[in-house]
């Protein structure tokens, strides 16, 4: 063969030795331990405790319960009863040492992430009750009228 097809396959050849040699010091050493049957082998055995490091922030309904069972008696029995409360109050991270008390979001947005009317007939999201945002009580915070842990008219506040 003639040098015009030996130097670009030299090239080749040495960008795939040089690929090797760069990921045998990248590639950590715990990388693919558990072999091709977990997760292909894409798997660091260290990331086990990296990830039992991290903070939880949110704790579930079951955490809730321990200090408010009314309000999550209450949630369970209304049409939210899927929804975890951490939703609406935010995580409760280290609640009730800081913060004290969970900041609750009033505010319309969070109610029309769900219930602002949609378009899309057959989607699973169309099957929960919608409002017209600007007719309905526009700038009035939802929670005015209903409450949340009993969203129907009759738990008006």
């Amino acid at each position: 063969m003639k040098n015009h097809v030996w130097r670009p396959l030299y090239l080749v050849l040495g960008f795939i030795a040089l690929f090797l040699v760069i990921r045998h010091f990248l590639v950590p050493k715990d990388f693919g331990v558990h072999g091709k049957n977990f997760t292909y082998g894409f798997h660091r055995a260290g990331n086990i405790q990296e990830w039992q490091a991290v903070p939880i922030k949110y704790h579930g309904r079951e955490s809730c319960n321990e200090c408010h069972p009314e309000n999550v008696a209450a949630n369970a029995s209304s049409k939210h009863a899927p929804i975890q409360c951490e939703n609406c109050h935010g995580p409760a991270m280290n609640h009730p040492d800081s913060p004290e008390k969970l900041p609750i979001d009033t505010s319309r947005e969070l109610c029309l992430r769900c219930h602002g009317a949609l378009s899309t007939p057959g989607s699973q999201r169309s099957r929960i009750k919608g409002i017209a945002p600007d007719s309905h009580n526009p700038g009035t915070p939802c929670t005015d009228c209903h409450n949340p842990h009993k969203p129907d008219l009759e738990g008006i506040r």
